[in-house]
Protein backbone atom coordinates (compact mmCIF):
# COMPACT_ATOMS: atom_id res chain seq x y z
CA UNK A 1 0.00 0.00 0.00
CA UNK A 2 1.29 3.44 -0.89
CA UNK A 3 2.46 5.43 2.10
CA UNK A 4 1.87 8.75 0.32
CA UNK A 5 -1.11 9.68 -1.81
CA UNK A 6 0.54 12.33 -3.99
CA UNK A 7 4.13 13.52 -4.40
CA UNK A 8 4.71 16.82 -6.16
CA UNK A 9 7.80 17.37 -8.32
CA UNK A 10 8.42 20.87 -9.65
CA UNK A 11 9.74 24.35 -9.04
CA UNK A 12 9.42 26.04 -5.67
CA UNK A 13 9.13 29.82 -5.71
CA UNK A 14 8.25 32.86 -3.69
CA UNK A 15 5.57 34.68 -5.68
CA UNK A 16 5.67 38.45 -5.61
CA UNK A 17 2.11 39.41 -6.49
CA UNK A 18 1.37 42.83 -7.95
CA UNK A 19 -2.16 43.98 -8.70
CA UNK A 20 -2.84 46.72 -11.23
CA UNK A 21 -5.95 48.12 -12.87
CA UNK A 22 -4.75 47.17 -16.34
CA UNK A 23 -1.77 45.36 -17.85
CA UNK A 24 0.14 47.72 -20.11
CA UNK A 25 2.85 47.40 -22.75
CA UNK A 26 5.28 50.29 -23.08
CA UNK A 27 3.40 52.37 -20.55
CA UNK A 28 3.00 53.12 -16.86
CA UNK A 29 0.63 51.76 -14.26
CA UNK A 30 0.48 52.22 -10.50
CA UNK A 31 0.44 49.21 -8.18
CA UNK A 32 -2.74 48.71 -6.18
CA UNK A 33 -1.32 46.00 -3.95
CA UNK A 34 1.87 44.00 -3.46
CA UNK A 35 2.53 40.88 -1.42
CA UNK A 36 5.00 37.98 -1.32
CA UNK A 37 3.66 34.45 -0.79
CA UNK A 38 4.69 30.81 -1.33
CA UNK A 39 4.17 29.51 -4.87
CA UNK A 40 5.11 27.03 -7.59
CA UNK A 41 2.44 25.20 -9.61
CA UNK A 42 2.86 21.64 -8.33
CA UNK A 43 3.66 23.03 -4.88
CA UNK A 44 0.32 24.88 -4.81
CA UNK A 45 -1.55 21.74 -5.84
CA UNK A 46 0.20 19.64 -3.21
CA UNK A 47 -0.61 22.24 -0.55
CA UNK A 48 -4.25 22.13 -1.62
CA UNK A 49 -4.37 18.32 -1.43
CA UNK A 50 -2.76 18.39 2.01
CA UNK A 51 -5.43 20.88 3.17
CA UNK A 52 -7.99 18.28 2.11
CA UNK A 53 -6.38 15.67 4.34
CA UNK A 54 -4.38 13.63 1.85
CA UNK A 55 -0.87 12.40 2.60
CA UNK A 56 1.48 14.41 0.44
CA UNK A 57 5.17 15.04 -0.13
CA UNK A 58 7.32 17.16 -2.40
CA UNK A 59 10.52 16.85 -4.44
CA UNK A 60 12.20 20.15 -5.23
CA UNK A 61 14.87 22.66 -4.22
CA UNK A 62 15.05 25.91 -2.31
CA UNK A 63 17.89 28.22 -1.36
CA UNK A 64 19.65 28.45 1.99
CA UNK A 65 17.87 31.70 2.77
CA UNK A 66 14.83 33.03 4.58
CA UNK A 67 12.63 32.52 1.52
CA UNK A 68 13.58 28.85 1.36
CA UNK A 69 12.80 28.42 5.03
CA UNK A 70 9.47 30.15 4.53
CA UNK A 71 8.51 27.75 1.72
CA UNK A 72 9.36 24.70 3.79
CA UNK A 73 7.61 26.07 6.87
CA UNK A 74 4.48 26.82 4.85
CA UNK A 75 4.37 23.22 3.64
CA UNK A 76 4.77 22.01 7.22
CA UNK A 77 1.72 23.99 8.35
CA UNK A 78 -0.32 21.78 5.98
CA UNK A 79 1.52 18.58 7.02
CA UNK A 80 3.28 18.14 3.67
CA UNK A 81 6.32 15.84 3.95
CA UNK A 82 9.33 18.09 3.21
CA UNK A 83 12.15 15.56 3.65
CA UNK A 84 12.84 15.39 -0.10
CA UNK A 85 13.22 19.14 -0.55
CA UNK A 86 16.89 19.93 -1.11
CA UNK A 87 18.50 23.08 0.24
CA UNK A 88 21.01 24.63 -2.17
CA UNK A 89 23.70 27.27 -1.75
CA UNK A 90 21.76 29.75 -3.84
CA UNK A 91 18.82 32.09 -3.60
CA UNK A 92 15.35 30.59 -3.59
CA UNK A 93 13.43 30.81 -6.86
CA UNK A 94 10.98 33.63 -7.27
CA UNK A 95 8.38 35.02 -9.63
CA UNK A 96 6.83 38.39 -10.29
CA UNK A 97 3.11 37.92 -10.96
CA UNK A 98 1.22 40.93 -12.28
CA UNK A 99 -2.56 40.64 -12.50
CA UNK A 100 -5.26 43.12 -13.42
CA UNK A 101 -8.93 43.53 -12.56
CA UNK A 102 -9.94 41.57 -15.69
CA UNK A 103 -8.11 38.49 -14.41
CA UNK A 104 -5.27 38.75 -16.93
CA UNK A 105 -1.78 37.86 -15.73
CA UNK A 106 1.88 38.20 -16.63
CA UNK A 107 4.43 36.03 -14.80
CA UNK A 108 8.20 36.43 -14.85
CA UNK A 109 10.36 33.65 -13.35
CA UNK A 110 13.77 33.77 -11.69
CA UNK A 111 14.56 30.03 -11.13
CA UNK A 112 17.71 30.27 -8.97
CA UNK A 113 17.87 27.16 -6.67
CA UNK A 114 15.39 25.27 -8.86
CA UNK A 115 18.07 25.07 -11.55
CA UNK A 116 20.37 23.19 -9.16
CA UNK A 117 18.15 20.14 -8.61
CA UNK A 118 20.08 17.17 -10.02
CA UNK A 119 19.84 13.36 -10.34
CA UNK A 120 21.56 12.81 -6.98
CA UNK A 121 18.69 14.64 -5.30
CA UNK A 122 16.00 12.23 -6.51
CA UNK A 123 15.01 9.30 -4.31
CA UNK A 124 13.23 6.96 -6.73
CA UNK A 125 11.99 4.76 -3.89
CA UNK A 126 10.23 7.78 -2.42
CA UNK A 127 8.46 8.54 -5.70
CA UNK A 128 7.51 4.91 -6.18
CA UNK A 129 5.57 4.74 -2.91
CA UNK A 130 3.11 7.36 -4.15
CA UNK A 131 -0.22 6.72 -5.84
CA UNK A 132 0.28 9.82 -8.00
CA UNK A 133 3.37 11.84 -8.90
CA UNK A 134 2.27 15.33 -9.92
CA UNK A 135 4.69 17.28 -12.12
CA UNK A 136 4.95 20.93 -13.07
CA UNK A 137 7.57 22.89 -14.96
CA UNK A 138 11.12 23.99 -14.33
CA UNK A 139 12.74 26.80 -16.32
CA UNK A 140 15.88 24.86 -17.28
CA UNK A 141 16.04 21.93 -19.73
CA UNK A 142 18.18 19.94 -17.30
CA UNK A 143 15.32 19.61 -14.84
CA UNK A 144 12.91 18.65 -17.62
CA UNK A 145 15.31 15.85 -18.58
CA UNK A 146 15.50 14.92 -14.90
CA UNK A 147 11.73 14.61 -14.73
CA UNK A 148 11.65 12.52 -17.91
CA UNK A 149 14.35 10.18 -16.57
CA UNK A 150 12.56 9.84 -13.22
CA UNK A 151 9.17 9.15 -14.78
CA UNK A 152 10.62 6.38 -16.94
CA UNK A 153 11.74 4.59 -13.77
CA UNK A 154 8.40 4.76 -11.98
CA UNK A 155 6.44 1.61 -11.28
CA UNK A 156 3.45 1.02 -13.53
CA UNK A 157 1.22 1.36 -10.46
CA UNK A 158 2.22 5.02 -10.04
CA UNK A 159 0.00 7.43 -11.97
CA UNK A 160 1.58 10.57 -13.38
CA UNK A 161 -0.23 13.89 -13.60
CA UNK A 162 1.27 16.87 -15.37
CA UNK A 163 0.61 20.61 -15.32
CA UNK A 164 3.15 21.81 -17.92
CA UNK A 165 2.38 25.52 -17.81
CA UNK A 166 3.48 27.92 -20.51
CA UNK A 167 7.18 27.34 -19.82
CA UNK A 168 6.95 23.72 -20.95
CA UNK A 169 4.34 24.45 -23.61
CA UNK A 170 6.73 26.78 -25.41
CA UNK A 171 9.23 23.92 -25.69
CA UNK A 172 6.80 22.19 -28.03
CA UNK A 173 4.91 18.94 -28.30
CA UNK A 174 7.97 16.98 -29.41
CA UNK A 175 10.01 18.01 -26.35
CA UNK A 176 7.19 16.98 -24.00
CA UNK A 177 6.35 13.72 -25.81
CA UNK A 178 8.31 11.51 -23.35
CA UNK A 179 6.33 12.96 -20.42
CA UNK A 180 2.98 12.95 -22.17
CA UNK A 181 3.42 9.31 -23.12
CA UNK A 182 3.54 8.37 -19.43
CA UNK A 183 1.01 10.94 -18.20
CA UNK A 184 -2.37 9.76 -16.95
CA UNK A 185 -3.91 13.22 -16.39
CA UNK A 186 -2.67 16.45 -17.97
CA UNK A 187 -3.91 19.86 -16.84
CA UNK A 188 -3.69 22.81 -19.23
CA UNK A 189 -5.51 26.05 -19.86
CA UNK A 190 -7.04 26.93 -23.19
CA UNK A 191 -4.19 29.15 -24.36
CA UNK A 192 -1.60 26.51 -23.49
CA UNK A 193 -3.22 23.59 -25.29
CA UNK A 194 -4.03 25.63 -28.38
CA UNK A 195 -0.49 26.94 -28.57
CA UNK A 196 1.03 23.49 -28.09
CA UNK A 197 -1.14 21.68 -30.62
CA UNK A 198 -1.99 24.46 -33.06
CA UNK A 199 -5.66 23.38 -32.81
CA UNK A 200 -8.72 24.47 -30.89
CA UNK A 201 -8.84 23.15 -27.34
CA UNK A 202 -11.17 20.26 -28.12
CA UNK A 203 -9.18 18.97 -31.08
CA UNK A 204 -6.00 19.63 -29.12
CA UNK A 205 -7.25 17.51 -26.23
CA UNK A 206 -7.98 14.63 -28.58
CA UNK A 207 -4.47 14.94 -29.99
CA UNK A 208 -2.93 14.74 -26.53
CA UNK A 209 -4.94 11.59 -25.83
CA UNK A 210 -3.38 10.12 -28.97
CA UNK A 211 0.03 11.11 -27.55
CA UNK A 212 -0.54 8.79 -24.60
CA UNK A 213 -2.43 10.83 -21.99
CA UNK A 214 -5.47 9.08 -20.58
CA UNK A 215 -7.33 12.20 -19.43
CA UNK A 216 -6.92 15.78 -20.68
CA UNK A 217 -8.32 18.59 -18.53
CA UNK A 218 -8.60 22.06 -20.07
CA UNK A 219 -9.53 25.04 -17.90
CA UNK A 220 -11.26 27.81 -19.85
CA UNK A 221 -10.64 30.89 -17.73
CA UNK A 222 -13.73 33.09 -17.90
CA UNK A 223 -15.55 30.21 -19.51
CA UNK A 224 -17.99 29.76 -22.36
CA UNK A 225 -21.62 30.84 -22.14
CA UNK A 226 -23.85 27.84 -21.51
CA UNK A 227 -27.51 27.72 -20.52
CA UNK A 228 -28.99 29.43 -17.49
CA UNK A 229 -26.93 27.85 -14.72
CA UNK A 230 -23.58 29.40 -15.42
CA UNK A 231 -20.50 29.19 -17.61
CA UNK A 232 -18.57 26.19 -18.89
CA UNK A 233 -15.24 26.68 -17.13
CA UNK A 234 -13.49 23.44 -18.00
CA UNK A 235 -13.49 20.73 -20.65
CA UNK A 236 -12.37 17.14 -20.08
CA UNK A 237 -11.61 14.45 -22.65
CA UNK A 238 -10.68 10.82 -21.97
CA UNK A 239 -10.62 9.63 -25.58
CA UNK A 240 -14.07 8.06 -25.31
CA UNK A 241 -16.20 10.79 -23.76
CA UNK A 242 -16.11 14.54 -23.46
CA UNK A 243 -17.29 16.45 -20.41
CA UNK A 244 -18.12 20.08 -19.71
CA UNK A 245 -18.01 21.49 -16.19
CA UNK A 246 -20.25 24.44 -15.40
CA UNK A 247 -19.60 26.90 -12.61
CA UNK A 248 -22.22 28.56 -10.46
CA UNK A 249 -23.12 32.07 -11.47
CA UNK A 250 -20.71 34.37 -9.65
CA UNK A 251 -21.85 37.47 -7.85
CA UNK A 252 -20.93 40.65 -9.78
CA UNK A 253 -19.29 41.87 -6.59
CA UNK A 254 -17.18 38.74 -6.15
CA UNK A 255 -13.44 39.46 -6.31
CA UNK A 256 -11.46 37.65 -8.98
CA UNK A 257 -7.80 36.80 -8.35
CA UNK A 258 -6.79 34.04 -10.72
CA UNK A 259 -3.25 33.31 -9.53
CA UNK A 260 -3.12 29.57 -8.86
CA UNK A 261 -6.68 28.87 -10.04
CA UNK A 262 -5.47 26.09 -12.34
CA UNK A 263 -3.38 24.59 -9.55
CA UNK A 264 -6.42 24.63 -7.29
CA UNK A 265 -8.53 22.94 -9.97
CA UNK A 266 -5.88 20.20 -10.24
CA UNK A 267 -6.03 19.68 -6.47
CA UNK A 268 -9.79 19.21 -6.51
CA UNK A 269 -9.69 16.93 -9.54
CA UNK A 270 -6.92 14.71 -8.15
CA UNK A 271 -8.68 14.54 -4.80
CA UNK A 272 -11.77 13.21 -6.54
CA UNK A 273 -9.71 10.81 -8.63
CA UNK A 274 -8.10 9.31 -5.55
CA UNK A 275 -11.50 9.00 -3.89
CA UNK A 276 -12.75 6.93 -6.84
CA UNK A 277 -15.09 9.58 -8.24
CA UNK A 278 -16.25 9.57 -11.87
CA UNK A 279 -14.53 11.99 -14.23
CA UNK A 280 -17.40 14.49 -14.26
CA UNK A 281 -17.43 14.48 -10.46
CA UNK A 282 -13.67 15.07 -10.40
CA UNK A 283 -14.26 18.03 -12.69
CA UNK A 284 -16.90 19.42 -10.36
CA UNK A 285 -14.57 19.07 -7.38
CA UNK A 286 -11.86 20.85 -9.34
CA UNK A 287 -14.22 23.69 -10.16
CA UNK A 288 -15.29 24.01 -6.52
CA UNK A 289 -11.72 24.18 -5.21
CA UNK A 290 -10.77 26.73 -7.87
CA UNK A 291 -13.87 28.73 -6.95
CA UNK A 292 -12.63 28.96 -3.37
CA UNK A 293 -9.11 29.92 -4.49
CA UNK A 294 -10.05 32.90 -6.66
CA UNK A 295 -11.94 34.60 -3.85
CA UNK A 296 -8.72 35.56 -2.08
CA UNK A 297 -5.41 36.97 -3.22
CA UNK A 298 -2.68 34.37 -3.70
CA UNK A 299 -2.59 30.77 -4.84
CA UNK A 300 -3.06 29.17 -1.40
CA UNK A 301 -4.90 31.63 0.84
CA UNK A 302 -8.39 30.63 -0.23
CA UNK A 303 -7.89 26.87 -0.60
CA UNK A 304 -10.64 25.00 1.25
CA UNK A 305 -10.57 22.49 4.07
CA UNK A 306 -12.26 19.12 3.60
CA UNK A 307 -15.27 20.34 5.55
CA UNK A 308 -15.67 23.39 3.32
CA UNK A 309 -15.29 21.29 0.17
CA UNK A 310 -17.80 18.72 1.43
CA UNK A 311 -20.39 21.38 2.17
CA UNK A 312 -20.03 23.05 -1.22
CA UNK A 313 -20.03 19.68 -3.03
CA UNK A 314 -23.28 18.71 -1.30
CA UNK A 315 -24.82 22.02 -2.35
CA UNK A 316 -23.68 21.71 -5.97
CA UNK A 317 -24.27 17.98 -6.54
CA UNK A 318 -26.89 17.03 -4.01
CA UNK A 319 -24.63 14.20 -2.81
CA UNK A 320 -22.30 13.75 0.13
CA UNK A 321 -18.61 13.65 -0.63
Amino acid sequence: MAKIDVVGFGAMNIDHLCQVDELVIDGEQSLKDFMSIPGGSAANTIYGLARLGLKTGFVGAVGADESGKALIDDFKTAAVDTRQIRIKKAETGSTICISDKLGRRAIYVSPEANNLLNPRDIDLAYLNQAKIVHLSSFADDRQLKLQVASVKKLKDSVRVSLAPGMIYVTKGLKALAPLLKRTYVVFMNREEIERMTGKDFQAGARELVKSGCRIVVVTLGKGLAKGKTGMVTSYICDGEKEYEVESEKASPKSPLETTGAGDAFAAGFLFGFLKGKEIDECGLLGDIVAGFAIQKVGARTGLPTLTQLSQRYLKRSGHRL
